[in-house]
């Protein structure tokens, strides 16, 4: 990984943009950081640059919702995610580079076809409440593609949406639940050999923008129109995941 300019002229505004995200709009945001990244970076060095930034964002909130979410719930998502985490090392540590890159381009093009889906009303959640075994089987695949290219959140709504959650419910289950699931990911991370002290600079480099941008975020969330910005989202998801698919594949 070189911390050079072009380095800094692409992560300065994804982070920038995971903070406003995450603070403004609550979108899965990292699965829309984490293509645009590894068109610069390799696959592994891209998961491991926004774990630590994920952790410390969460670990704020973490603040502001502890102790309200629902139980059940949350015990059934971590129950689920960290196995699925193990999963998603087992798949990680024996595929190539451009299977990984592969992997992330197809699950940021499948992130865009769900919400489009969701939006259309051609995919309708949460009509039935879901099992608690089908929840932890979510949760698996939740854990696994988290693992994979921080991209847990789709998996896991399905199931969320079903248990008719609060607002408030909801935010704080997830929260807790891929907090815990990214404090196994450090573990694996570091079994895996993805996190290096080149990486630890470049997050302390990046973290005040992360900071920045969560500060941001309540605020351009209020002078930006939603549907505006979850096109641009979709778009540039569109872009980065087609050119990671395509790479993977020449």
């Amino acid at each position: 990984m070189a911390l050079d300019f072009t380095f800094f002229a692409v992560a300065i505004p994804c982070v920038l943009f995971l903070g406003i995200d995450k603070a403004g709009f609550g979108s899965a945001s990292a699965i829309a950081v984490v293509p645009v990244l590894t068109l610069i970076l390799e696959p592994a060095e891209t998961v491991a640059l926004m774990l630590p930034l994920l952790l410390a964002m969460d670990f704020v909130a973490l603040r502001a919702y502890w102790g309200k979410w629902e139980p059940v719930t949350t015990r059934v998502l971590i129950a689920g995610s960290v196995p699925g985490a193990f999963l998603g090392a087992a798949v990680i540590a024996y595929v190539s580079v451009d299977v990984f890159r592969l992997l992330i381009g197809a699950l940021a093009l499948g992130f865009v076809a769900f919400r489009l889906a969701q939006q259309s009303g051609a995919l309708r959640l949460g009509t039935r409440e879901m099992s608690d075994p089908a929840g932890f089987a979510f949760a698996l695949g939740a854990g696994a593609t988290s693992f994979i290219a921080h991209a847990g959140g789709p998996v896991a709504s399905v199931y969320l949406l079903s248990k008719k959650l609060t607002k408030l419910e909801y935010q704080a289950t997830t929260i807790i639940a891929f907090w815990v699931n990214n404090l196994v990911k450090i573990v694996l991370y570091l079994w895996l050999g993805f996190l290096s002290w080149q990486t630890a600079l470049a997050d302390l480099y990046l973290l005040p923008f992360a900071v920045l941008g969560t500060l941001l975020g309540v605020r351009v969330h209020r002078v930006v129109p939603e549907k505006l910005y979850f096109t641009l989202i979709y778009l540039f998801l569109t872009i980065a995941g087609t050119k990671l698919v395509f790479d993977a594949l020449a």
